[in-house]
């Protein structure tokens, strides 16, 4: 027997060596974020001559790219087309009896990963707008598992996995299975994530086929099913690469634990004001309710945009084709997408379908009435307001000529103008989501290959299914034994709880003055199938909200707001190769938005905060500007080779 080692015994020696080395040092200290070090040479850090950027949409990415932009010395025009700037985290005025309350589009976490945003946060000074809700709790119907409880660590894999198993009362029902080579084939995938390889070996399959290839049960049931549909997408039509991104972002390269924040107050109030006065006290410009009309490009660059502000509307008269897919015994419908008009039978009266909040096509309902389903704006069968978050009516107009499969209409509102607002720029960051993009590109008449191929890009996005918040403000409060947000799984429609009145001010005041409550279900990603309208969503969260909460079974709902949203990222199968990227062909606009494929984990908020640092990035770099650093937790899973 020789008795030298073989130089390959030595290699797998030294290999293994490192590993239990790299795992034994993880254990006992807390691996830091990633930083994604843009320069290495120390450069400028403002301008010194004056540039101009333009920025639409007011979001967090919008919100993002205007704070670091207008930091560096440029003028800065921010325009939103809703009243509020926020986006999905936009708050707004309702009234509940004698008491007012801020409304948003449903609770948000803050996670402890969440670098990006914190980062701002700490800049801005408004650490103190937040407060920790201690830990996270997933609750299965019909006790068919016990509750999850996921706390803060200072452990990244393996160790949270191990911390997990000892302090999980379902890890016997895991259903892992260590002869099965399926179950080792998912463990590989969840523990080697790394962009591009993980999207090009399972970005072409959803989460729904990806399971029925060996997942363990219980885990599935555990933990993927409830953390699939918290990324706001269904698992049926969930990218499986998207998905491996998500736990490696929450989980599997996270080091933070799963604990999270919740803001003091409304999310307006805590951190969107906030940001805008940073903006608005550096020099910048923000103007809300701006819709635009064109985009002027010319060569590679666009040139100038042009808007209408508030209720001024352009009185040009303009064709509008029949649209032969939807038949109204009350209406004639004209146009598509995201211009679709209705016309009332045998008259000239006429009136946009685009919802006045942020632009979205309203639907009809089966009383007459137009619900918006991105945010709950109701309107009744004239075009008027019912329920916010609108402020004004739908836009009417005068049907002026008819011609075989067509009209022309002309605006019927008072607040004419013959002409738009024009800004130009330097630069162009086109911060909407999905549907907003899609609009804008439409805005724009240009041709080359370059511009043929971002616009495909820009309309192969998808969105994902509806998501519905219902808040219900109730004469009666109640013990709780889980977190004061949790994910719950197993119900029909609801997929997580939040009990307000134990985690806001205004709301922690109100319950405290009345003995009452005010709890909030979501439903992150429901089939509207199954749920058409406005009444069957509300029933259906009543009936679940009595499931959930047996002891409010003889409470009084005192009060009750619903919103839809149907204006969040879709990562469909076989998307990820499309996805557009910060910097297009187009030199001087840049994109951000939850939609922008990235070069690191992130999700949620802080995918949308760092695609908007990112563009911001792009144009400090073609500035010769120093760019920001942004951090991410581990890009690549412990067993990437």
């Amino acid at each position: 027997m020789n008795s030298f080692l073989s130089r390959r015994t030595l290699l797998k020696l030294f290999t293994v060596t490192g590993i239990l080395g790299i795992l034994g040092y993880s254990r006992v200290v807390k691996p830091q974020p990633t930083i994604h070090q843009w320069d290495t040479l120390t450069l400028p850090r403002k301008l010194n001559k004056p540039k101009k950027v333009v920025v639409i949409g007011g979001g967090l990415a919008g919100l993002a790219s205007a704070y670091e932009l207008s930091n560096r010395g440029f003028e800065v025009t921010l325009l939103e087309k809703s009243p509020q700037l926020g986006g999905k985290i936009a708050s707004w005025d309702i009234q509940v009896g004698e008491d007012s309350f801020k409304m948003e589009h449903g609770f948000h976490g803050f996670f402890p990963q969440y670098y990006n945003l914190k980062s701002i946060v700490n800049e801005i000074k408004i650490k103190d707008n937040f407060q920790s809700l201690d830990y996270y709790s997933v609750v299965f119907k019909d006790n068919k598992y016990a509750p999850e409880n996921f706390r803060p660590s200072h452990s990244s894999f393996p160790w949270n996995i191990v911390d997990l198993a000892i302090s999980s009362r379902n890890s016997l029902h895991w259903g892992i299975n260590l002869a099965n080579p399926a179950h080792w084939r998912v463990f590989h995938a969840i523990t080697s994530f790394k962009i591009p390889n993980s999207y090009d070996n399972l970005d072409a399959i959803s989460v729904s086929d990806w399971a029925k290839k060996g997942i363990p049960q219980g885990l599935f049931d555990l933990y993927f099913l409830p953390f699939a549909k918290s990324s706001l997408n269904a698992p049926d039509v969930l990218s499986t690469g998207e998905l491996m991104q998500f736990f490696h972002f929450y989980f599997f390269g996270n080091p933070e634990g799963l604990a999270f924040n919740g803001t003091v107050d409304d999310m307006g109030t805590s951190l969107v004001n906030p940001i805008a006065n940073n903006i608005t006290k550096n020099g910048g410009k923000i103007i809300t309710e701006a819709n635009i009309s064109k985009i002027n490009y010319g060569g590679d660059r666009i040139i100038s945009i042009e808007y209408y502000e508030g209720e001024n509307v352009s009185n040009v008269p303009f064709w509008v084709d029949v649209n032969p897919l939807l038949k109204d015994s009350h209406y004639d419908y004209y146009g598509a997408g995201d211009q679709l008009f209705a016309v009332v039978k045998n008259t000239d009266k006429a009136f946009s379908l685009s919802c006045t909040h942020q632009g979205c096509i309203v639907n009809k309902q089966e009383d007459g009435k137009f619900l918006c389903p991105c945010h709950g704006a109701m309107y009744d069968q004239d075009g008027k307001v019912v329920n916010p978050p609108a402020k004004r009516n739908l836009n009417t107009y005068k049907v002026i000529a008819v011609e075989d499969n067509r009209v022309k209409l002309v605006a019927d509102n008072a607040n004419i103008v013959s002409k738009p607002k024009k800004i130009e720029g330097d630069y162009f960051v086109m911060a909407t989501d999905v549907n907003g993009l899609k609009h804008l590109f439409n805005l724009i008449e240009g041709e080359g290959e370059n511009f043929a191929h971002i616009k495909t890009q820009v309309a192969s996005l998808a969105l994902a299914d509806p998501f519905a918040v219902g808040r219900f403000w109730l004469d009666k409060d109640f013990d709780w034994q889980h977190s004061n947000f949790a994910s719950l799984s197993g119900y029909k429609l609801t997929d997580s709880i939040t009990l307000y009145h134990r985690i806001q001010r205004e709301y922690k005041a109100w319950a405290q003055k009345t003995g009452g409550s005010v709890v909030e279900l979501h439903a992150y990603c429901y089939k509207e199938k199954e749920f058409p309208t406005q009444e069957s969503i509300l029933a259906t969260f009543v009936q679940e909200l009595y499931e959930i909460v047996p002891e409010l079974a003889d409470a009084n709902i005192l009060h009750q707001q619903l919103v839809n949203q149907k204006n969040f990222s879709g990562y469909p199968p076989n998307s990820f190769k499309m996805r557009p990227e910060t910097e297009t062909h187009i030199k001087n606009l840049m994109f951000a938005g939850d939609w922008v494929k990235m070069p690191f984990p992130c999700g949620l908020m802080e995918r949308a905060i760092s695609t908007g640092l990112m563009s911001a990035n792009a144009i400090l770099h073609q500035e010769g500007l120093q760019r920001r650093d942004l951090l991410s937790v581990n890009p690549s899973g412990l067993l990437t080779i």
